[in-house]
């Protein structure tokens, strides 16, 4: 029962945070997704409703770093992720932190793709 009331208060979060912010052609929005094992970061407009850059600890470059969900994943996941978008052509980025509080990995996540040149 406990679980379910704190699945319900973040999805409460996402939503209150989601009516404030919108990602354009111009700033797509920046959202990280943390797992128990994985993290997942992705670009998206949602003015066509289009992904523009994803990635995860899954990759396979990033496998080979056996990257886990904590504080040093989220560093050297925001640097490579901050080089993809980048690459991509994306330089100002909206940053959706998903519900969770700008804190700890999502702090770490975001400051690392600040480092590799994203605006936010």
């Amino acid at each position: 029962m406990n679980t379910i009331y704190k699945a319900q208060l973040l999805q409460k979060r996402k939503w209150r945070i989601r009516k404030q912010i919108a990602g354009t052609a111009a700033r797509p929005r920046l959202t990280v997704k943390f797992t128990s094992k994985h993290i997942y970061a992705q670009l998206i407009n949602d003015d066509a409703s289009q992904t523009l850059v994803f990635l995860s600890s899954l990759d396979a470059e990033l496998r080979k770093q056996n990257l886990k969900s904590n504080l040093a994943g989220a560093k050297a996941l925001g640097a490579a992720f901050g080089a993809k978008a980048k690459s991509a052509g994306v330089n100002q980025v909206v940053f959706d932190r998903n519900g969770r509080l700008y804190h700890g990995k999502v702090k770490v996540f975001a400051d690392a793709a600040r480092e590799a040149g994203l605006q936010f």
